[in-house]
């Protein structure tokens, strides 16, 4: 079954468990939230990506610093990206003490709704002025649900941008012009040259298509706002024309071998390292290019699939959220205020130890020795603030400014701030998610022909209640919109 799919069935129908383990977890508080009063309280800290080996070294000296600024020590916990949804679910349902923990998008919301995290707005005034004062607001606003808020976003790129990326060694090698590229259509003449003179790479490195719609929950469930046309109803995307014609392609593509014969139900996450594909996709931020060429090694080229738009999940994409079970939130949010606010305490988690793991240049930008690469590597965008990091030698100068045009470019898709809630067809989503899970996946990496596929996964989807899930969408949406 697809993981991300599973986790949805989960939380929506097995948090009962969770909800009666955590209450009155509040009444637990450990006294003392001034730096200097008392012992200090140890921070549980989740949060994803590969395990580093140096974690514990990096910790040390992250707990040395905020014992003496906010009296806490901090023991951060990695999981890695395939088991931390799954793994952080169970110790949700389980009442699990802990006080921080990575989510986003549709976890963060469904958990938030389920009373999994800690409503931040009272704590955000007294305890967290100036990470307020920091961040975007759209973040802020964005990230609420019924008014609330449950987690602190990182503050980076506030849209999101499908682009293409290119194996650019590739690219160079046969002139090719990737500023022409459009389409999905228009990547055939490129995928045709690297299939009859490349036999090492594979055309495409699986992905799903881009498609112009704002998803409701996740983008393999049916249900979204289109982002042309009708903004305002919602629609079953496979019933769609822009679908059909996206799946055809995908499947010519398939059929050509551009993508891998197992590409439906195969796990391989395509590292940048290994240079054995041509394309992919993935999402954009300024100057992202220069990271990925950092991390594989070698150059890849970029090609934007469409303006940069901000949806749900691109401010809840990265999000660090207080436990319900906390034993301590002030403390909690005294930590997520410093880290999204002090510049050492931020590139120390996120870069490690300045002559161990980079070292500074005298222009005050920054350059990775062995160990960062070998033994502290950390998912930067996941961890906080970003307008507080120092740059690379290679980064431009501006980084930061780009970061905030790319911002101010960014166009609102029709249900930013809106939350589905989901409680009153939660057995009619489990039922579509089964069919999701079938369906999905061949049609979307084009191993199956959608002229035969598509209608009976429509089908399926009706006989799950896919028109009463619909309604209830529309019904909330047309709600919310009255006050938004």
């Amino acid at each position: 079954m697809n993981k991300k799919l599973a986790i949805i069935l989960v939380l929506l129908l097995n948090l009962s468990t969770f909800l009666a383990a955590c209450s009155g977890g509040d009444s637990e508080k450990t006294s003392g939230s001034k730096a200097g009063e008392g012992k200090p309280y140890e921070i549980m800290w989740y949060t994803i990506g590969t395990p580093q080996k140096d974690a514990d070294k990096v910790m040390e000296e992250v707990s040395k610093y905020t014992k003496e600024k906010i009296n806490a020590t901090v023991k951060m916990r990695q999981i890695d990206w395939g088991d931390y949804d799954q793994k952080m679910q169970v110790m949700i349902a389980s009442g699990e003490s802990f006080d921080i923990a990575y989510t986003a998008g549709g976890n963060y919301v469904l958990n938030a709704q389920k009373g999994a995290f800690k409503d931040l707005n009272e704590l955000l005034d007294t305890h967290g002025k100036e990470l307020k004062a920091t961040i975007d607001p759209a973040y802020l606003e964005g990230a609420k649900i019924d008014g609330k808020l449950y987690g602190i976003p990182s503050n980076k790129e506030v849209g999101q941008q499908s682009v293409y990326v290119f194996n650019k060694d590739i690219v160079d090698k046969y002139n090719m012009d990737i500023s022409s590229i459009h389409s999905l259509k228009d990547l055939k003449p490129l995928l045709q040259t690297v299939k009859e003179n490349e036999p090492d790479f594979t055309p495409i490195a699986t992905f799903k298509p881009y498609l112009p719609f704002d998803y409701v929950l996740e983008d393999e469930l049916p249900f979204a706002f289109p982002l042309e046309g009708d903004k305002g109803k919602v629609v079953n995307i496979f019933e769609s024309d822009i679908m059909m014609e996206t799946l055809k392609t995908m499947h010519e593509y398939y059929k050509a071998g551009y993508i891998k014969a197992d590409a439906a139900t195969s796990t391989d996450p395509w590292p940048l390292e290994v240079q054995n594909w041509f394309v992919r996709k993935e999402m954009y931020q300024p100057y992202a290019e220069l990271i990925w060429s950092r991390s594989a090694g070698y150059n890849v080229a970029v090609q934007p699939m469409h303006d940069p738009i901000t949806f749900n999940n691109s401010v809840t994409g990265a999000i660090q959220a207080i436990s319900a079970t906390s034993k301590n939130p002030e403390k909690a949010m005294a930590f997520l205020n410093l880290l999204n606010t002090d510049p050492y305490l931020r590139n120390l988690i996120d870069r490690g130890i300045e002559g161990v793991h980079y070292e500074e240049e005298d222009n005050g930008k920054i350059k990775d020795l062995p160990a960062r690469i070998e033994s502290y590597n950390m998912p930067s965008y996941s961890l906080g603030n970003h307008f507080i990091l120092k740059l690379y030698e290679n980064d431009p100068e501006d980084k930061w400014d780009a970061f905030k045009k790319f911002n101010e470019a960014s166009v609102q898709a029709p249900t930013l701030g809106f939350y589905f809630d989901t409680n009153p067809v939660r057995t009619e989503i489990a039922a579509i998610a089964n069919v999701a899970n079938e369906y999905a996946p061949p049609l979307l990496t084009g191993s199956v022909d959608p002229e035969k596929y598509l209608p009976k996964a429509n089908k399926k989807f009706k006989e799950a209640g896919l028109d009463k899930v619909l309604a209830e969408i529309q019904k909330q949406y047309d709600e919310w919109k009255k006050d938004n």
